[in-house]
């Protein structure tokens, strides 16, 4: 799974880099996120129409979301499951995911992603996590395989308030493969750049192979560290947290 990661860019940076549209209010916080967490504001890329014109080419955007879907059914934000991440092998038949598999898949960019390894028990008696950081050997950036949804409460729905809409996204994983298998036995989904266009198309179901786990070569570029227990801590958010433990 993956319930906590790092990115360090900023919306305006990210959106020149991928050739996107910018849709990020300028209120979002801007800073370096070192320990981003499940129902913060996060960024997100998506391929989208202009409103109201199908016939439209699309065009890439990168939008906040909250990190977190909220399932179609939902009636009370406060009360919905914290759906952060989401089974790439069953997304198509669960209920809280297929109608966004369809035609709302994003994408999550991040520096790297933080696993907790089951380690020996302490003095509590219970098993002790062992924190580990992934990220690329060679600096460059993730993207993560997501899906997200459009919200508004019933209150909302029922005077047709179009400012009401609350964006919220998951995060793909699938099994692990190589090395990552002995941290956990789930990791996200990386999507290629070569993916983005099929994964992205708002206009067409994903082809099933793009769920599949990543390459093998794909996982192993991927460098895996051991880092301090301070991620525990959501309140802890510093470049220090990436540091190697000796």
């Amino acid at each position: 799974m993956c319930g906590r990661y790092a990115v360090t860019t900023d919306p305006a940076r990210l959106a020149a880099e991928i050739d996107a549209r910018n849709e990020v209010p300028e209120g979002f916080a801007a800073t370096p996120n070192y320990n981003g967490a499940p129902s913060t504001t996060v960024l997100t890329v998506v391929d989208r129409h202009e409103h109201n014109a199908a016939a439209e080419p699309v065009d890439r955007r990168v939008r906040a979301m909250r990190w977190g879907l909220i399932p179609p059914w939902t009636t009370d934000l406060g009360a919905a499951p914290l759906l952060f991440n989401a089974r790439a092998e069953t997304v198509r038949a669960k209920p809280a995911f297929r109608a966004a598999a369809k035609n709302k898949r994003c994408l999550f960019p991040m520096d790297g992603w933080y696993e907790w390894k089951t380690g020996p028990t302490g003095a509590n008696g219970k098993p002790t996590k062992i924190p580990f950081y992934m990220s690329p050997e060679d600096g460059s950036r993730l993207y993560m395989g997501g899906l997200w949804s459009a919200w508004r409460s019933p209150a909302a729905r029922a005077a047709d308030d179009a400012a009401a809409w609350t964006s919220s996204a998951t995060i793909l994983t699938t099994e692990a493969v190589g090395a990552h298998r002995e941290i956990h036995d789930r990791m996200p989904l990386i999507m290629p750049v070569e993916h983005w266009a099929a994964w992205l198309d708002p206009d067409r179901p994903a082809d099933p192979d793009l769920l599949a786990p990543p390459a093998e070569a794909l996982a192993e570029a991927i460098a895996i560290r051991e880092v301090s227990p301070r991620v525990n801590r959501v309140a802890h958010n510093g470049p220090e947290l990436l540091d190697p433990v000796s």
